[in-house]
């Protein structure tokens, strides 16, 4: 199993959302290494969902319910979506600023680059991370 992070501008589309929806496609990627990501994953893969620009913080666990196919939302080829369903609210929302301030984390894609909208996560962020969320050793 691989790891990830996907982010979401709260007001566009929140966990909540997603909670509520119980399962949606990520569409909107137009980013050649985010559609990389999207391409990479695989059913039953687990994505940290991060509200991006309000929030700034991760708070919860996505799965990955169906693997990439064609955005519905445009007729061009090259870009993708991948259906996510809830899997788990995190006990603690964990921030921007807390994962900056771990040093274990410096390298993490959500550090270097922040822009990123789909990122891999490493099996040693993906368990600091759970332990900053009380979810953990």
């Amino acid at each position: 199993m691989a790891y990830w992070l996907v982010k979401s501008e709260p007001f566009k589309y929140s966990w909540e959302q997603l909670v509520k929806d119980k399962q949606t496609f990520w569409d909107g990627v137009r980013n050649y290494a985010a559609r990389n990501n999207l391409k990479a994953m695989k059913k039953g893969d687990l994505a940290f969902f991060y509200h991006s620009n309000e929030g700034l913080e991760i708070v919860g666990i996505a799965k990955v319910a169906k693997e990439h196919y064609q955005d519905p939302t445009t007729d061009e080829e090259a870009w993708v979506v991948v259906d996510f369903a809830p899997h788990k609210k995190l006990k603690k929302p964990v921030s921007l600023a807390e994962l900056k301030k771990d040093n274990r984390l410096a390298n993490m894609a959500l550090i270097r680059l922040g822009r990123l909208s789909v990122q891999p996560v490493t099996d040693e962020e993906w368990k600091i991370v759970m332990e900053l969320a009380g979810e953990g050793k």
